[in-house]
């Protein structure tokens, strides 16, 4: 089982996370903001990141720190409305490509891609991994399941 962090350990990394994020920021054009959540008592601190694209116009991550993992996550677009079965095939065989996250299915399978990194891995180059890992596989699949998901609507627009 990984090492389960006490209030003090969370608080050095909540500000260690709120320093890197603010340097990340200072160097990156494509960051237009970086923001604490509303504090929720089923986690220590909630940031999220959000960057201008192309593919997409914006991408928003969330980081959410826990006892033991700092889980990351962005959503990437709504449930498909037509060839479904091609879509989701289409996301299984992205998920065989991808590093340190993986598209899942959300709320009213809505599409997510989501991650988790130990807290003892935790390091401002790995948050910057992260961040940009997650930034750019909605760049790269967006437009393609776009495609696929909603083939009929771009069509007609």
């Amino acid at each position: 089982m990984s090492d389960l962090y006490d209030d003090e350990s969370l608080a050095v990394l909540e500000r260690q996370i709120d320093e890197w994020l603010a340097s990340l920021r200072s160097v990156n054009t494509a960051i237009v903001a970086i923001d604490h959540a509303e504090p929720d008592p089923s986690f220590r601190a909630r940031w999220y990141v959000r960057m201008k694209g192309e593919a997409k116009d914006f991408t928003t991550v969330w980081i959410t720190l826990g006892q033991r993992t700092l889980r990351y996550e962005t959503y990437v677009m709504p449930a498909p409305e037509e060839n479904v079965e091609l879509f989701f095939d289409n996301l299984l065989r992205r998920n065989e490509r991808l590093v340190g996250a993986h598209f899942s299915i959300g709320a009213e399978d809505a599409v997510f891609l989501r991650g988790d990194l130990p807290l003892r891995a935790l390091a401002e180059v790995e948050l910057d991994r992260v961040i940009g890992s997650l930034y750019a596989y909605v760049e790269q699949s967006f437009r393609p399941l776009l495609g696929i998901g909603f083939a009929s609507r771009l069509r007609n627009a």
